[in-house]
């Protein structure tokens, strides 16, 4: 049961996580609302999203493919005939006293997740109706309720208790995100909801055969406060323990100010909701012509797009993972090396151009980096009219004005110096000027080399080839 690497203070984790990812349909779950995020309060509203009587709920087909797809994307069972159910609570922003969800019929059960050379099992995925959305802090007086988001579709994912660190529940929840933004199901983007994490968290002895009393930690909404949270509820239930005290069943929310979980309130079990088979849908079968029609409209996955890199594109393993990590970047890769030469494209786009959208905080989407632009400064780089230096200078006038790298080169008079008689002249210049740096150089001071390469390319505001460079003072201070 237990893994020595992952061992705390002598307890051993045990994390399972639940994540509710929003798909992208165009409307909702059971109703012809739109699908919308950020539009004003409660104009994305029909009157089954509002739980008023007389209303009959239809399941969204789309919703229903793309639970589907995620089955096949985990090498999970995909159910023959899958039943909505209602769970019944009561809070103002759940208008009809009810969510439907799936619990003894989900869509998908026991799916896969392989994160390193780990194994994580999945439960089971099920499909349910999102709440609305209640706001505190907009008046001084009262708490008000935007049911904008009150039916949007979620599939649940629910994993088993495989889990034993913070750090593998980020990998989990990372690989996640990765598949549905591959299969174009949701955005993922955590500070919208559209992906959120409820985390288990318990802890047991090393030689224990049972599990700890476990605490849910509650709508985590980034990977680093997963990890934080996760970090701090296992120190906080061990500090528990050995003092002698238990750990209570509950729901605990995490502070990000404070970097602490506390009580929200006492876990709630299946029975307190009451689940019974929603009368207003009939159970859906799902035929095996459906799963075949979803398997074939489905997009390379990103598993099977890095070995592919790896093999056509000659990548190793660092590079494949970091280019296929988002599939835009994947797709934004591939296209540039239709164009140019890849194995360079690689290293710039894992280099200069994931520091710039990382420096700036945008996707590549929102920047005006494009493949033709890009694709024109790898060329550029490739054939020698510029250098690796003014490479960067470039890149970063075409992050600023989405210019194509010909153009800024010639308006700049960048073109890198390659006749080899100018460089030669330059450089003999350079070790005139510098008799005391030859002699120290002569002597055995090898590190001085740099210096006389330093000054060429400042003598020509480095666009000298700095292979020409090289091999012509290598030569000059040999002689």
């Amino acid at each position: 049961m237990a893994q020595n690497d992952t061992l705390v203070k002598g307890w051993q984790p045990v994390i399972g996580l639940e994540v509710h990812v929003q798909l992208l349909t165009n409307t909702k779950l059971f109703s012809p609302a739109r699908n919308k995020f950020g539009e004003k309060a409660n104009t994305l509203v029909d009157l089954i999203d509002m739980g008023l009587p007389g209303v009959l709920p239809v399941l969204n087909e789309e919703a229903l493919k793309q639970g589907i797809k995620f089955g096949l994307a985990t090498s999970a069972k995909i159910a023959k005939t899958m039943i909505f159910d209602r769970k019944n609570y009561f809070y103002p922003d759940l208008p009809k006293g009810y969510q439907i969800t799936q619990l003894h019929f989900p869509i998908v059960k026991e799916g896969i997740i392989n994160i390193g050379d780990k194994t994580v099992r999945i439960h089971q995925a099920h499909l349910e109706e999102d709440a609305g959305k209640s706001m505190h802090d907009k008046y001084d007086s009262k708490s008000v309720i935007d049911l904008n988001r009150s039916g949007v579709p979620l599939l649940e994912i629910v994993s088993e208790p495989d889990i034993r660190s913070a750090s593998e529940a980020v990998d989990y929840l990372k690989k996640i995100h990765q598949i549905i933004t591959y299969l174009d199901i949701s955005d993922g983007n955590m500070s919208q909801g559209s992906m959120r994490c409820d985390a288990n968290v318990s802890v047991m002895r090393p030689e224990s055969e049972e599990f700890g009393t476990r605490a849910e930690i509650k709508n985590i909404n980034s990977f680093r406060f997963v990890q934080k949270a996760i970090n701090f509820e296992i120190d906080r239930q061990i500090r528990l323990l050995e003092k002698g005290d238990e750990v209570e069943q509950e729901t605990r929310l995490y502070d990000s100010i404070k970097d602490e979980t506390r009580s929200m309130r006492t876990k709630e079990f299946a029975n307190d909701y009451r689940y019974f088979p929603c009368p207003d849908l009939v159970p859906t079968e799902i035929s095996t012509e459906l799963i075949e029609e979803v398997r074939n409209s489905m997009d390379e996955l990103p598993d099977k797009k890095e070995q592919r890199f790896k093999n056509i594109y000659k990548l190793d393993d660092y590079e494949a993972k970091v280019l296929c990590a988002e599939k835009v970047i994947a797709n934004f890769f591939e296209q540039v090396s239709k164009k140019s030469d890849a194995l360079l494209s690689a290293k710039w786009i894992i280099g200069e151009l994931n520091a710039l959208l990382n420096k700036n905080n945008i996707s590549l989407e929102d920047s005006k980096i494009t493949v033709d632009n890009f694709s024109n400064l790898i060329i550029k780089i490739k054939d020698g009219t510029i250098s690796g230096k003014i490479a960067k200078d470039i890149l970063e006038e075409i992050w600023d004005t989405g210019n194509n790298a010909s153009e800024i080169i010639k308006s700049k008079g960048l073109e890198q110096i390659s006749d080899e008689k100018q460089i030669e002249k330059i450089a003999q210049s350079v070790i005139d000027k510098n008799p005391n740096q030859v002699e120290a150089y002569n002597s055995g001071k090898d590190k001085l080399f740099g210096y006389f390469v330093g000054q060429v390319m400042k003598e020509t505001q480095g666009k000298a080839n700095p292979k020409s460079v090289n091999e012509i003072l290598k030569r000059l201070l040999s002689s």
